[in-house]
Protein backbone atom coordinates (compact mmCIF):
# COMPACT_ATOMS: atom_id res chain seq x y z
CA UNK A 1 0.00 0.00 0.00
CA UNK A 2 1.17 3.71 -0.42
CA UNK A 3 -0.04 5.87 2.23
CA UNK A 4 -0.06 10.14 2.45
CA UNK A 5 0.58 12.24 4.83
CA UNK A 6 -0.07 15.86 4.42
CA UNK A 7 0.64 18.54 6.54
CA UNK A 8 0.65 22.48 5.97
CA UNK A 9 -2.52 23.37 6.98
CA UNK A 10 -4.14 25.94 9.11
CA UNK A 11 -5.55 29.62 9.71
CA UNK A 12 -4.31 32.69 7.92
CA UNK A 13 -5.77 36.16 7.26
CA UNK A 14 -6.83 37.16 3.57
CA UNK A 15 -3.89 37.82 1.86
CA UNK A 16 -1.32 35.68 3.65
CA UNK A 17 0.87 32.50 2.91
CA UNK A 18 0.83 28.23 3.58
CA UNK A 19 2.44 25.78 2.20
CA UNK A 20 1.39 22.41 2.06
CA UNK A 21 3.54 19.27 1.96
CA UNK A 22 2.09 15.72 0.78
CA UNK A 23 4.74 12.73 1.59
CA UNK A 24 4.19 9.34 -0.10
CA UNK A 25 5.38 6.48 1.74
CA UNK A 26 5.30 2.50 1.20
CA UNK A 27 6.06 0.25 -1.65
CA UNK A 28 6.47 2.81 -4.26
CA UNK A 29 7.97 2.03 -7.92
CA UNK A 30 7.09 5.25 -9.83
CA UNK A 31 4.96 8.04 -9.28
CA UNK A 32 3.60 9.62 -12.53
CA UNK A 33 1.24 12.27 -10.92
CA UNK A 34 0.77 14.16 -7.88
CA UNK A 35 -2.22 16.78 -7.23
CA UNK A 36 -4.16 18.71 -4.43
CA UNK A 37 -7.81 18.56 -4.17
CA UNK A 38 -10.13 20.62 -1.73
CA UNK A 39 -13.85 20.42 -1.00
CA UNK A 40 -15.87 22.72 0.66
CA UNK A 41 -19.11 21.35 2.69
CA UNK A 42 -21.83 20.94 0.37
CA UNK A 43 -19.84 20.88 -3.15
CA UNK A 44 -18.07 18.74 -4.88
CA UNK A 45 -14.37 17.94 -4.64
CA UNK A 46 -12.34 19.95 -7.07
CA UNK A 47 -8.70 19.48 -8.72
CA UNK A 48 -6.72 22.44 -7.39
CA UNK A 49 -3.57 21.27 -8.79
CA UNK A 50 -1.92 18.58 -10.29
CA UNK A 51 1.88 17.91 -11.56
CA UNK A 52 3.50 15.12 -13.48
CA UNK A 53 6.72 13.31 -13.32
CA UNK A 54 8.03 15.50 -15.48
CA UNK A 55 6.47 18.89 -13.89
CA UNK A 56 4.24 19.54 -16.16
CA UNK A 57 1.50 21.23 -14.00
CA UNK A 58 -1.99 22.43 -14.19
CA UNK A 59 -4.28 24.55 -11.84
CA UNK A 60 -8.12 25.83 -11.26
CA UNK A 61 -8.77 29.24 -13.04
CA UNK A 62 -9.57 30.05 -9.57
CA UNK A 63 -5.73 29.92 -8.12
CA UNK A 64 -3.83 30.60 -11.15
CA UNK A 65 -1.79 32.65 -10.47
CA UNK A 66 -1.82 32.47 -7.00
CA UNK A 67 -1.14 28.90 -6.25
CA UNK A 68 2.21 26.58 -7.11
CA UNK A 69 3.06 23.02 -7.24
CA UNK A 70 5.93 21.48 -6.87
CA UNK A 71 7.30 18.21 -6.52
CA UNK A 72 10.53 16.07 -4.92
CA UNK A 73 11.07 12.97 -6.97
CA UNK A 74 13.61 11.62 -4.77
CA UNK A 75 11.65 12.39 -1.47
CA UNK A 76 8.01 10.93 -3.20
CA UNK A 77 6.80 14.73 -2.34
CA UNK A 78 4.51 17.16 -3.20
CA UNK A 79 4.02 20.71 -2.32
CA UNK A 80 1.37 23.82 -2.63
CA UNK A 81 2.58 27.12 -2.02
CA UNK A 82 -0.84 29.25 -1.56
CA UNK A 83 -0.19 32.74 -1.88
CA UNK A 84 -2.69 35.73 -1.67
CA UNK A 85 -4.89 33.54 -0.12
CA UNK A 86 -8.94 34.13 0.17
CA UNK A 87 -11.69 33.27 2.13
CA UNK A 88 -12.87 31.29 -0.63
CA UNK A 89 -10.01 29.13 -0.44
CA UNK A 90 -11.33 27.85 2.79
CA UNK A 91 -11.63 23.86 2.79
CA UNK A 92 -10.07 20.45 3.24
CA UNK A 93 -7.17 20.31 0.69
CA UNK A 94 -6.41 16.27 -0.06
CA UNK A 95 -3.24 15.15 -1.72
CA UNK A 96 -3.77 12.08 -4.30
CA UNK A 97 -1.11 10.72 -6.46
CA UNK A 98 -1.21 7.98 -9.24
CA UNK A 99 1.59 5.79 -9.93
CA UNK A 100 2.66 2.12 -9.53
CA UNK A 101 3.90 -0.55 -6.82
CA UNK A 102 5.51 -2.92 -9.29
CA UNK A 103 5.18 -3.35 -12.97
CA UNK A 104 2.15 -4.72 -13.04
CA UNK A 105 0.24 -3.05 -10.00
CA UNK A 106 -1.11 0.30 -10.01
CA UNK A 107 -2.44 2.66 -7.27
CA UNK A 108 -4.14 5.44 -6.61
CA UNK A 109 -4.27 6.99 -3.43
CA UNK A 110 -5.31 10.06 -0.87
CA UNK A 111 -4.27 11.72 2.16
CA UNK A 112 -6.58 11.93 4.87
CA UNK A 113 -6.78 15.47 4.28
CA UNK A 114 -5.58 18.99 5.84
CA UNK A 115 -7.70 22.18 6.91
CA UNK A 116 -6.89 25.40 5.47
CA UNK A 117 -9.13 28.27 6.87
CA UNK A 118 -8.86 32.01 5.77
CA UNK A 119 -10.00 34.81 7.72
CA UNK A 120 -11.63 37.98 5.99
Amino acid sequence: QVQLVESGGGLVQAGGSLRLSCAASGSIFSIWSMGWYRRVPGKERELVAAITRGDTANYADSVKGRFTISRDNAKNTAYLQMNSLKPEDTAIYYCNAEGRQSTLLRFNSWGQGTQVTVSS
